[in-house]
């Protein structure tokens, strides 16, 4: 596989803030690679400087093995996080508009069909909803029929249909040899989309690579109901992490099977236990003490 993207040692320093601090990864063709992480841990200025919305402090940024210069510009697309739309016009006229600003253009009608969009063209954009929005924000992103799309957490605040609306279009995208960097707090999704994942914690990458190499290396999650017996000590008896619940804690140890023997012995009561395989939550939990979407 080709590298579309390659990332060295990205560095993006302000007063008193280091938002970027020694970021690396590499991008193949055809994949989508996610970036995940908490609110603040430097997932969106890491995509803005690559994009060359924001000066980098430091590091390199070379696409197909280059440095970007105006084959960059006309080969991407981005869809913002957040994004005001024109007043006034159609979602037709809007993508119409955006087409006309590149030399290199989509096909008008394949990218109305890509992105669901067939029955609002004569909408005003005032009066889409914000599923429909999302969607029509994507197809602006692809007007110029990128190589590269960045899409930053494009299903925020989404209900789960649109949300599996806009899933769909990036699957499409994924099947046309395209590739895409996507930021999300959602774990379901970065499981469903992502070919890569990169989790991301105060502006360092802490933890890389396919989820399900990711989750293989993790062992199950143990829930126990609200017990009087369990307390801060005992957990730090048990190998691994863990985190009060509202319903009692969660533990992720580095054993499975010693861990219940400990909680045995220790003569808790179990009736309440049970074991789920972890998800990329549990792993950033794991990794950082505090959940993804904090």
């Amino acid at each position: 596989m080709n590298t579309v993207l390659e990332i060295k040692n990205l560095v993006k320093f302000y007063p008193n803030v280091e938002a970027v601090n020694g970021v690396s990864f590499a991008i193949e063709k055809g994949t989508c690679f996610g970036l995940l992480g908490p609110n603040g841990a430097g997932k969106t200025t890491t995509i803005e400087v690559i994009e060359g919305i924001i000066p980098r402090t430091s590091g390199d940024i070379l696409y197909k093995g280059k440095k970007r210069d105006a084959r960059f510009r006309e080969e991407v697309g981005i869809q913002f996080q957040n994004t005001e739309l024109p007043a006034f016009l159609t979602v037709k006229e809007t993508l119409e508009t955006f087409r006309n600003l590149y030399g290199r253009k989509s096909n008008l009608n394949e990218l109305i069909e890509t992105c669901y969009l067939q029955d609002l063209l004569k909408q005003d954009n005032r009066k889409i909803s914000g599923g429909q929005k999302q969607r029509l924000l994507l197809a602006m992103a692809l007007a110029n029929d990128p190589e590269l799309i960045f899409l930053d957490e494009p299903t925020t605040g989404l209900d789960p249909q649109s949300r599996r609306h806009l899933w769909d279009i990036v699957h499409h995208i994924k099947s046309r040899k395209k590739t895409v960097v996507l930021t999300t707090h959602y774990m379901e999704e970065a499981q469903v989309l992502c070919d890569t994942i990169a989790i991301m914690d105060y502006g360092k990458i802490i933890a890389s690579g396919p989820p399900e190499k990711l989750l293989e290396e993790q062992c199950s999650a143990i829930a126990v109901g609200l017990n009087e017996h369990i307390d801060e000590k005992i957990l730090g008896m048990i190998p691994g992490s863990w985190v009060m619940t509202k319903t009692g804690v969660e533990i992720y140890p580095e054993d499975l099977n010693d861990c219940i023997k400990k909680l045995i012995d220790m003569n808790i009561d179990l009736s309440t236990l049970t074991i789920r395989p972890q998800n990329l939550e549990d792993l950033f939990l794991k990794l950082t003490g505090k959940r993804l979407r904090a």
